[in-house]
Formats: structure tokens, C-alpha cells, sequence
């Protein structure tokens, strides 16, 4: 089990392995972000895309799965968040890729109106198979404290 006093700021923790196949990203696109270049690959072609590529916000959520496993996974006793900063889409996602993600703790501390509760802020990356930085955003996330 994974509690606010098992965060260590400074820490990079790299997790998730996720296979973006072209049938998601149209089926995703269809349904949220129906742009050309997210569906058709001659529209693309006349983009700086060049092909389908996923939409940024497929690739948020592409981003949230492989978090939840990753919490699941270790039992991260997470309670929430109040949401993200800065969120940057750095390069396109196409079908083929294969996604990856680094999470950075740099600040964490007790609430001070909730006991049992702490805050802990994030830089979050999102990486391809090559390495290079899809999506990256700050995140600030609620967490339980093993003995409030």
C-alpha cells in the first residue's frame, strides 16, 4: 500500500506500457474530437500531422489508464484531485506508438482542514517508444495518510 508518508519528492517513477493501435484513435476521435486529422489519412496529409494522429485528449486518457494500473498496482491510496496545470501536448501520438510515463514528486504536504489527507504535486510526462515527450502537465493530487 502506497500513503502520502511513502512519496518522496525528488523521485522519478517510471510505469505504464500502452499500444495505440489506429482503430482507437478513430473510434476515440469519432466519438470527442471527430477533426479530419484524426480520422482520415489524406485530410491528415495536409496538415503538419502528415497521418492520423491521435487527439490529445485520446492521449489523456491513454495517460489516465496506464496511471490506474500503476496506482492499482502498487495500491496507491489515492483520494482524488482538484486538477492539472500546464498541460502540453509536445509532439503527436500516431498509431504504431507505443506510450510510456515518468511521474516527478516535487511538493507534498498535510492538509491542514482535512486530517488523513495529504497534497502532493507532480510533474507528469508522457514518453514514446523512442523516448522523446508526447504530453507533460503538473498534477495535484490528494492522498491518504497511513495514521492521521
Amino acid at each position: 500500500m502506497q500513503y502520502f508518508e511513502d512519496l518522496e519528492i525528488g523521485k522519478v517513477e517510471r510505469f505504464g506500457c500502452y499500444a495505440v493501435t489506429r482503430e482507437e484513435v478513430i473510434d476515440f476521435a469519432s466519438r470527442y474530437d471527430p477533426q479530419p486529422f484524426h480520422l482520415d489519412d489524406e485530410a491528415a496529409s495536409h496538415t503538419f500531422f502528415g497521418k492520423v494522429a491521435a487527439s490529445g485528449w485520446h492521449t489523456c486518457a491513454m495517460f489516465m489508464a496506464m496511471m490506474v494500473q500503476e496506482m492499482e498496482r502498487v495500491g496507491h491510496q489515492g483520494m482524488g484531485s482538484p486538477g492539472l496545470d500546464e498541460l502540453r501536448w509536445h509532439r503527436p501520438v500516431y498509431p504504431g506508438d507505443t506510450l510510456g510515463c515518468e511521474r516527478e514528486i516535487f511538493e507534498k504536504a498535510l492538509s491542514r482542514s482535512r486530517p488523513g489527507m495529504g497534497i502532493f504535486k507532480s510533474r507528469m510526462r508522457v514518453l514514446n517508444q523512442h523516448g522523446d515527450l508526447a504530453m507533460s502537465f503538473l498534477s495535484t493530487a490528494f492522498i491518504a495518510v497511513r495514521e492521521p
